[in-house]
C-alpha cells in the first residue's frame, strides 16, 4: 500500500538491560571494546569453579589439621597418655587391675619398676595411676591430668535382694559429681568379677550396662577386664581411640612430676629449688614463665634441664636393652636459662605510696579544732599507777579516738560517721558471738562493725575451741542460716544507740536497678594492693595469642611437648618443697605454666552452687579452699546473686541451695574458662584435711574489681493506728531525731504499698507515714538500706603453706 510506514517494535526497558549495557552511553565510542559485555556462561563457569576451589581448600586444611592431630597423638614426641583407674565402690581391687595392665604391656619376663611403661607390643607409652578409694584430694588431682579415667565396676557388688548393694557407693559418687565439674575426659567402665558361666556373665554385663548407663556420658563404653583377652582387646582399642580432654587444659603448659626432689640453697638457709622431672603436656613451656604448684604458690624457672627420656617410644626387643633401663641414668641434653630482660616478673601485690595522694596543708578551721581537742585531752582525767608523777603521766598514751562524738547526736544536717564510746564491761558480759553485725541491736561497743563478727573470729581459730564450743558455734550459724531464710536481711534498730549513727554507712536507694552507685567511691585499702584491666576482653584475646605464638618460639627459650625435663624451681620454702616431695608419693605434683598476669592478685567473681551432698550453711568470708584448675587458693568469699538488669547486685549471707550464686574472692587473676570445686574443712578453720568435704562446684565467671556488691538492710516497724493512706508508724526507730534523719528514705509494706515518712510522733520514735494505698493494720512497714560489701583478703593464700 502505497504511503505505508514501516513497523517500529519498541525498544526493550533498561531495567532489563545488564549493568554493563547501560553504562555504555556514559563512553567514548573509541572505548567501547575495552568495557565489552563478557560472556554470561563464562562467568558463570569461573564462579562456580572458584566455589569448588574453595571448597576443595577447606577440606584439605581440615583433612590436614586431622592428620597432623592424629600423627601427634600417636608419635614418638607426644607424652605417655595417663590411665587413671578409678574404683566405684570400696569392694573394687584397682591395684589387680594396674598390675594386670603393667604386665600385659610389658614383655613376658620383665617387671615394671614405674607406673609409666613403653610397651613395644602395642608402641604405646602409658601411665597407669590407681586412685585411692577414700582420699578426695588425691583422686581429684589424678582426675585434672588424666587423658583417659577409666571407672572400675565390680559385678559381684550389686545384689537385687538388698538395695544398699549397688555398683557405685557414696563417695564413688561424689567423685563423679567432682569429676564432672572439672571437665571429663574420655572415659570408659571396666567390669570386672564377671561370672565364668557365658549365659550368667552376659546377663550380669548387661544388668551392670542397664544401671550405670545413666551416671556417664553417652559415649562412654563398658568393656569387660578380667581375663587378658578382655584387656588386649580393650588395649588395642584405646591404641586407635582419639581422646578428648577438657577445654580448660589446652590453654596452658603443665608438667606431672615423675620425680620430685630439692636442693638447699646455700644463699638463704630458708630456701630452697625443688626439682621436678616429667614430660611437657599441652603447650611449649617457656624458661622465662612462671610456674604455679598445686596448692604450693607461684614460682620463678632458674633452669629447665632436657633430659634423655626414661621411657623411648620404640620399644626395644632386646632384654639385655629393657634390663639397662632398671638402672637408667640421668643424661642432660642440653639445659636452658632464663632471660632476666625477658622473664616474667614475680608480683603478686601492688605496693601502694600512702604520699601518692594529694597533699594539702591544714586550715585555721582545721588547727582550732585540734587546739580544743587537746585541751579536751588534756582536762580528761586519766587514772594513774599509785606513786606515778606528773613527768611520767604525760608520757601515758590513752585511746581517746572513740570518744570524741562532738555532739554529734543532735546533728540533723548530715551523715555522721564518727562513733560512740560507751561502757565496754556491758559489752562483755553478754554473749552476741553468734549475731550478725546487723543484728547485734542491744548494744554498742565502738569497734568497726564491718569488721568480721565473733562467730568468724572464733570459726577461723578452730584449734582453740573444744568440741563441745565448737558444736555450739556450729549450731548458731545454723541457727542464723534458718533466720535469714526465714527473715531474710532484717534487723532491729538498737536501743541505746542512735539509727543514724549505727546505720551511718548505710545509704537509701530510690531504685535499686536505675539509681547511681560510683564504683570508685569510698574503696578500702585492699583495694590499693590489687589490678584492675581497662579491657579486661582485649587483654584476654592479646595473652591468648601470645601464649599460642609462643608454641613457635626458639629452641633456646621455650621446650617442646612430649619433651623429658627437669625444672628447677627457685625460691621455694625449705617446709613446702619437703611437704611436696613427701605428698608425690601418693598425689600426682603438677607444675603448670602460668599466662602473663596469672600472679596478679585481683577481684574475681565464680558463678559457683552449692553441692548436693553438703547440708551444713556456708556463710559468706568463711574460709574455702578453691581449686581452680590446677591451681589452689585459701580465700575468704563472699556471695552474690546475679542481676542482669542492674549493675547493682545484693549480697547473699549464706550460699543458698538449689541455685546459683556469684563469689567474689582476693586471688591471683586466671584467665577462663576454667572450672571450679569448693572444699571446706570440717573445723572451719581453712587448713587442708586428708578428706574434706565437697561444698561446692562452679567455674570462672569474671575479673572485675568494680562489680557493685551491695549489702541490705530492713528496719520493720509496725502500723499503731491506721487511718485509710496514713498511718502511725512504731518500734522502727526509737528517738525523734533518727525518724528526721531517715525522713528522705523511702518505705514500703510487706502488702505491697509504698510511701514516705512525713515526720515524727511523739518522743518514742513513732512517725506519721503517708502511702499510696490503704495500708492493713496487719501489715509490716519496711525501710531498705544498702552499703556496699567487699571480700575478706585472706591471710595465707595456698593450702599447702598453711597446713
Amino acid at each position: 500500500m502505497a504511503g505505508a510506514r514501516a513497523q517500529i517494535n519498541k525498544a526493550h526497558k533498561t531495567r532489563f538491560a545488564s549493568k554493563s549495557s547501560r553504562q555504555v552511553h556514559k563512553t567514548s565510542r573509541s572505548n567501547t571494546n575495552r568495557i565489552a559485555k563478557p560472556d554470561v556462561h563464562n562467568a558463570g563457569k569461573g564462579a562456580r569453579a572458584a566455589r569448588v576451589l574453595r571448597s576443595k581448600m577447606v577440606r584439605d586444611q581440615k583433612r590436614a589439621a586431622l592428620l597432623k592431630e592424629k600423627r601427634a597423638t600417636s608419635g614418638s614426641t607426644r607424652p605417655p597418655r595417663v590411665i587413671v583407674l578409678f574404683g566405684l565402690s570400696a569392694d573394687v581391687k584397682v591395684n589387680a587391675l594396674a598390675e594386670d595392665f603393667l604386665t600385659l604391656l610389658l614383655p613376658e619376663g620383665t617387671k615394671a619398676t614405674s607406673a609409666t611403661v613403653a610397651s613395644p607390643i602395642y608402641k604405646l607409652r602409658t601411665t597407669v595411676l590407681e586412685a585411692p578409694h577414700g582420699d578426695m584430694l588425691s583422686c581429684m588431682e589424678m582426675a585434672k591430668v588424666a587423658d583417659l579415667i577409666a571407672f572400675v565396676a565390680s559385678a559381684s557388688s550389686f545384689c537385687e535382694e538388698d538395695e544398699s548393694c549397688s555398683y557405685i557407693d557414696s563417695f564413688g559418687s561424689r567423685c563423679l559429681s567432682v569429676f564432672k565439674a572439672l571437665g571429663l575426659p574420655s572415659t570408659v567402665v571396666l567390669i570386672r568379677d564377671l561370672p565364668v558361666d557365658l549365659k550368667k556373665r552376659h546377663d550380669s554385663k548387661k544388668m551392670c550396662l542397664s544401671s550405670l548407663a545413666s551416671k556417664f556420658p553417652e559415649d562412654c563404653k563398658f568393656y569387660p577386664a578380667d581375663t587378658k583377652e578382655d584387656l588386649h582387646k580393650f588395649m588395642w582399642l584405646f591404641k586407635e581411640q582419639s581422646l578428648s580432654v577438657p577445654h580448660w587444659r589446652n590453654h596452658r603448659p603443665y608438667l606431672m612430676a615423675h620425680e620430685v626432689d630439692l636442693v638447699t640453697d646455700g644463699g638463704d638457709p630458708g630456701k630452697s629449688n625443688l626439682l621436678l622431672s616429667g614430660y611437657v603436656r599441652a603447650h611449649s613451656l617457656s624458661v622465662n614463665q612462671l610456674v604455679h604448684i598445686s596448692g604450693a604458690g607461684d614460682f620463678q624457672l632458674s633452669k629447665i634441664d632436657i633430659l634423655k627420656d626414661p621411657f623411648p617410644a620404640q620399644g626395644r626387643k632386646d632384654k639385655d636393652l629393657m634390663d639397662s633401663d632398671e638402672s637408667y641414668d640421668v643424661q642432660v641434653l642440653q639445659s636452658l636459662l632464663p632471660d632476666p630482660s625477658r622473664q616474667d616478673p614475680l608480683l603478686f601485690e601492688n605496693v601502694p605510696d600512702p604520699l601518692a595522694g594529694e597533699q594539702t596543708w591544714p586550715t585555721e578551721a582545721d588547727m582550732a579544732e585540734a587546739d580544743t581537742v587537746n585541751k579536751r585531752k588534756m582536762l580528761k582525767k586519766k587514772t594513774l599507777p599509785r606513786g606515778t608523777s606528773d613527768y611520767q603521766a604525760a608520757w601515758i598514751v590513752e585511746d581517746t579516738d572513740d570518744e570524741e562524738s562532738d555532739g554529734g547526736e543532735d546533728r540533723d544536717d548530715g551523715m555522721v560517721l564518727d562513733e560512740t564510746q560507751i561502757d565496754r564491761s556491758a559489752w562483755e558480759a553478754k554473749d552476741y558471738s553468734d549475731l550478725d553485725e546487723d543484728q547485734v541491736s542491744l548494744s554498742f561497743s565502738g569497734r568497726d562493725f564491718d569488721e568480721e563478727t565473733e562467730a568468724d573470729t572464733a570459726m577461723a581459730d578452730g584449734e582453740n575451741l573444744t568440741r563441745e564450743q565448737l558444736e555450739v558455734e556450729i549450731q548458731k550459724i545454723k541457727d542464723a542460716h534458718a533466720e535469714d531464710e526465714e527473715f531474710p536481711d532484717e534487723v532491729d534498730t538498737p536501743l541505746d544507740v542512735p539509727a543514724r549513727k549505727r546505720f551511718a554507712k548505710y545509704r537509701g536507694l530510690k531504685s535499686f536497678r536505675t539509681s547511681s552507685w560510683d564504683p570508685k567511691e569510698s574503696l578500702p585499702p585492699d583495694y590499693a594492693r590489687i589490678f584492675a584491666f581497662d579491657n579486661f576482653a582485649r587483654t584476654q584475646k592479646q595473652v591468648l595469642a601470645k601464649a599460642l605464638e609462643m608454641d613457635k618460639g626458639s629452641e633456646d627459650e621455650c621446650v617442646s611437648v612430649g619433651t623429658y625435663v627437669r625444672l628447677h624451681i627457685k625460691q621455694v620454702p625449705v617446709v613446702v618443697a619437703s611437704k611436696l616431695c613427701a605428698l608425690s608419693k601418693t598425689t600426682p605434683v603438677v607444675a603448670c605454666g602460668l599466662l602473663q598476669h596469672e600472679s596478679k592478685m585481683s577481684v574475681i567473681h565464680f558463678s559457683i552452687k552449692k553441692h548436693d551432698s553438703y547440708d551444713a550453711p556456708i556463710k559468706s568470708k568463711e574460709p574455702l579452699i578453691f581449686h581452680v584448675g590446677f591451681r589452689q587458693f585459701l580465700v575468704r568469699p563472699i556471695f552474690s546473686s546475679e542481676n542482669i538488669n542492674s549493675d547493682k547486685h545484693k549480697l547473699e549471707r549464706f550460699l543458698h541451695p538449689g541455685r546459683f550464686s556469684i563469689a567474689s574472692v582476693y586471688a591471683p587473676i586466671s584467665f577462663p574458662p576454667l572450672p571450679l570445686v569448693v572444699l571446706k574443712s570440717e573445723h572451719g578453720d581453712g587448713v587442708a584435711p586428708a578428706n574434706p568435704a565437697i561444698a561446692a562446684v562452679g567455674s570462672l565467671r569474671s575479673i572485675d574489681p568494680d562489680r557493685i556488691i551491695l549489702k541490705e538492710i530492713i528496719l520493720t516497724g509496725y502500723p499503731q493506728r491506721v487511718s485509710k493512706l496514713k498511718a502511725s508508724v512504731r518500734f522502727m526507730f526509737h528517738k525523734p531525731e533518727d525518724v528526721r534523719w531517715f525522713k528522705p528514705v523511702e518505705v514500703w509494706t510487706k502488702c505491697g504499698r509504698r510511701g514516705r515518712i512525713k515526720e515524727p510522733v511523739g518522743t518514742h520514735g513513732a512517725m506519721k507515714c503517708i502511702f499510696n494505698g490503704i495500708v492493713q493494720q496487719h501489715d509490716t512497714v519496711c525501710m531498705s538500706l544498702f552499703k556496699r560489701a567487699y571480700p575478706k583478703w585472706p591471710e595465707q593464700l595456698f593450702p599447702i603453706q598453711n597446713v
